[in-house]
Order: C-alpha cells, then sequence, then structure tokens
C-alpha cells in the first residue's frame, strides 16, 4: 500500500508541475498590456507616462526576458510569495486571495457534498420505488443538463427579480461591517443560498441518476440473482446493491471536482459574489498576470488535494483494492 501511495504522490507532483507551468503561461499569451492598463487608470501629467510604464515594468519584472520570468515565479513561489496585484496596486496576491477564498470554499464544499450526498441517497431510493423514479428521472435529466451560469441567471430572475425575497448580487448587505452578530449572519445567508442553490441542485440531479443507473445494474447482476435464490432478504441484497453501487460514485467525485470548481467561478460572476470568481473576472479585465496565477495555483492544489482525499477513501471502502494492494492475499 505505501507503495501505492508513493506513486500517486508522484504523479500528482508532475501533474503539479505541469499544471501550475500552463498557470504561468496562459495569462501570458492573453491580448492587452497589463501596464497600459494600469497607467490607463492612473491621471499622469503629459509625457510621464513612459516613465511611469518602465518604473511599473520594473517593479513587476516584466522588463525581464520572458524564461527569467519563469524562473523568478516559481523561486518566488517555493518561498510563498505569489508577486504584488496589478487590479489591487499595491497589496500582495496572496491577501487579496485570503480575502475572497472563504466565500468561494463556502460554495464549494456544502455545494458539492451536499450534492453527492442527497443525490446519492435519492437516486437509491428511485430505482426501487417506481413513483419516485418517475419524478427523479425527468428532474435528473433537466437538473444535470443545466449549465451552471443559465440555472443561477433563472434563480437569480425569479427569486430576485420576480418574487423579491432573496438578493441578487453581493455577499453581504452594502456598507454592513463584517461581525459574528447575528443581521451580518443572516444576510450572508440570504446572498449565499441563490449561488449555492444552483451549484447543488446541478450536481444533485446528475448524482441522482447516476445512482439510480448503477443500483438498477447492480441488481441485476449475477450475484444479486444468487443470494435472492439462496433466499437472502432484499433488504441485504439492496445494501449489498448499496455499496458496490457507491464505489463508482466516489470515483466519479473525483472527476466532477474540477467541473463543479469551474461552475462555481461562472456562479459567483452572475451572482457578483465577493469569492475567486470574481477575482477571476477582474484580473481578465486587468491583465492581471500575478492574481491569475495565484487564483489558479489555489484552484490546482485544491483540486489536486480533493483528488488525493478521494484516491485514498477508495481505497479504505473498497477491500478489493487493499488486497490486490498485498498481492492478492486475504
Amino acid at each position: 500500500m505505501r507503495s501505492y501511495f508513493s506513486r500517486k504522490l508522484v504523479t500528482y507532483g508532475l501533474t503539479f508541475f505541469v499544471a501550475v507551468t500552463i498557470d504561468w503561461a496562459i495569462p501570458r499569451l492573453m491580448p492587452g498590456n497589463p501596464i497600459q492598463g494600469l497607467i490607463a487608470r492612473m491621471t499622469l501629467p503629459p509625457g510621464a507616462s513612459q516613465a511611469v510604464t518602465a518604473y511599473y515594468e520594473k517593479v513587476y519584472g516584466l522588463n525581464q526576458p520572458i524564461w527569467h520570468q519563469y524562473l523568478s515565479f516559481w523561486t518566488g513561489l517555493i518561498h510563498g510569495n505569489l508577486g504584488q496585484s496589478i487590479y489591487v496596486v499595491g497589496s500582495p496576491v496572496s491577501s487579496v486571495i485570503a480575502q475572497a477564498l472563504p466565500y468561494t470554499l463556502g460554495l464549494l464544499v456544502p455545494a458539492i457534498l451536499l450534492g453527492w450526498y442527497a443525490g446519492n441517497k435519492v437516486g437509491a431510493m428511485a430505482a426501487r420505488r417506481k413513483v419516485l423514479d418517475n419524478t427523479v428521472l425527468p428532474a435528473g435529466y433537466l437538473l444535470t443538463a443545466t449549465p451552471y451560469m443559465w440555472l443561477a441567471l433563472l434563480l437569480a430572475w425569479v427569486f430576485g427579480s420576480v418574487l423579491r425575497i432573496l438578493p441578487l448580487a453581493g455577499g453581504s448587505t452594502f456598507g454592513m461591517p463584517p461581525s459574528f452578530s447575528w443581521p451580518f449572519i443572516e444576510s450572508l445567508l440570504q446572498h449565499w443560498f441563490l449561488p449555492f442553490a444552483s451549484l447543488f441542485l446541478v450536481g444533485f440531479g446528475g448524482w441522482a441518476i447516476g445512482m439510480r443507473n448503477v443500483i438498477i445494474y447492480e441488481l441485476e447482476a449475477d450475484y444479486a440473482h444468487y443470494l435472492e435464490a439462496l433466499g437472502a432478504p432484499q433488504r441485504l441484497i439492496r445494501r449489498y446493491a448499496f455499496r458496490n453501487a457507491m464505489l463508482p460514485q466516489i470515483t466519479g467525485l473525483a472527476l466532477a471536482i474540477g467541473a463543479v470548481v469551474a461552475g462555481a467561478l461562472v456562479t459567483e460572476i452572475v451572482f457578483a459574489y465577493p469569492g475567486l470568481g470574481s477575482l477571476v473576472f477582474n484580473a481578465i479585465l486587468n491583465s492581471d498576470y500575478f492574481l491569475l496565477q495565484g487564483i489558479f495555483l489555489f484552484i490546482i492544489i485544491g483540486v489536486l488535494i480533493a483528488n488525493f482525499v478521494v484516491d485514498v477513501v477508495y481505497v479504505l471502502v473498497d477491500p478489493r483494492t487493499r488486497i490486490g494492494m498485498q498481492g492478492g492475499r486475504t
């Protein structure tokens, strides 16, 4: 088992290196000059723009050869320095991200875990109850085929514009200082609910359909018919079917994390939610290479850690995997 996890760590390490290199390169392929965008937001005396441009190019290291910028990026990353933001002038990228990260985690973690848990439970129930299946199946197909952004716009229109029971944008009431008071927490939850609901519903539909289909397949497997012929109670057969059906759902969770993260970023932009998605949008508008690098670095690390955790959970849940690691010994 130790060699298995060692190989996994090497694989994740190589993946991290390649992904971070692409993360560094992609912003520099974007059209536009970040320093020119910064200068355009300033009020400068005539003839000063050239000197100010040269100054900021030196500050941000953009006057160096491209290979030197790449090496400086890795050197700073090793020392925990992600550089200075161009969008929020004078602020370290790490501090800008630290202010937005709790909002994104507050959306992602509950949406992923609750969507996965509730979808699997309802899908398993639908596989053995015809009335529920007739409801869950079409609703699940509709939800899982719905883009995150479109569902977010629909929820915003219904609950924000038509019914006017939930706020349309922001992370809390404008001008309300953060605190542990109930008014602030209530405002925080009201602004959180619609972005969370859009992520939860799309994930819920996909997991419900997946579990329903896998359960039906397991109930038709040879071992299920064999247990039924032996007179085993249906509850026991369904329990075995559910445990076997959970294995591909755990694997699917690892594959779906990246898609949910991308959906969360788009959803945050729709609701102007002050998470990483809104930062990505503003960083693109301002060609902020360093902020984009930092945000996607956190996303890369988060997705890799989540996938590694899912790998560990799969090994703990599936005894056949552990036996295989031990050379087939029981």
